[in-house]
């Protein structure tokens, strides 16, 4: 799943696509690297991370709760502690865990502690999740000049590292899929229900609203 379009002719997003990135501490030539964010809902930020240049899988999920494979109804019916996130796997060579995590910022709103635009509740919440001190402290970095560039306060966690559970296979690659679903408006591919989704529910106009031309993804 690899980036074919181009994003918005921004510094950051050009440092991305040239390939100057910072690569992740330990990295090796070939090796893959994973993070594991959450940002609202799955089926967004999916389709967001998988146009990055280096990015090579984006896989919807769970982590964070106390429910070994948890379904979309428990998690989403609250009391689980899980959080609706996603496993990234991109090439450290092309970009680096900096630049996944100053993405990421950019591409929520993390100064709301309750969800994320029309969705709300403990399933929709953001957070980073670290494996290690060296991502940690990269995590709690990048969080900072989020902080610093939004001038508002950030109330995203890093947390520990949890067991992550992939999604339903529905779930996986929705904005694309072509299969028929009932919406309000009537019959709608997956993709077309997609769009009206993110629109309706105000994702892009609240993070354009926040970060200005710095939102990568926000109407592109």
């Amino acid at each position: 799943m690899r980036m074919r379009d181009t994003l918005k002719p921004l510094l950051l997003a050009a440092a991305i696509v040239l390939g100057l990135a910072v690569k992740h501490p330990g990295a090796q030539a070939g090796e893959m690297q994973t993070a594991i964010v959450a940002g609202g809902c799955f089926w967004c930020v999916e389709a967001d991370f998988e146009r990055v240049a280096g990015v090579e899988e984006v896989v919807s999920g769970y982590t964070g709760g106390t429910v070994a494979n948890p379904t979309y109804r428990q998690v989403t019916a609250g009391g689980t502690g899980h959080y609706e996130a996603v496993r990234i796997v991109y090439d450290p060579q092309v970009i680096g865990y900096e630049q996944i995590l100053s993405l990421f910022f950019r591409s929520v709103d993390p100064t709301d502690a309750g969800g994320q635009f029309c969705d709300r509740g403990e399933s929709y919440r953001t957070a980073v999740f670290v494996s290690d001190p060296a991502e940690r402290r990269i995590a709690e970095a990048a969080k900072a000049e989020a902080q610093a560039a939004l001038g508002q306060a950030v109330v995203t966690p890093i947390l520990e590292a949890a067991p992550f559970y992939p999604a339903e296979e529905y779930h996986q690659d929705y904005y694309r899929k072509r299969d028929i679903v009932i919406t309000r408006y009537g019959p709608k591919s997956k993709a077309e229900a997609y769009k009206l989704y993110r629109e309706g529910c105000g994702r892009d106009a609240r993070v354009r609203a926040l970060w200005g031309d710095a939102a990568p993804f926000a109407g592109s």
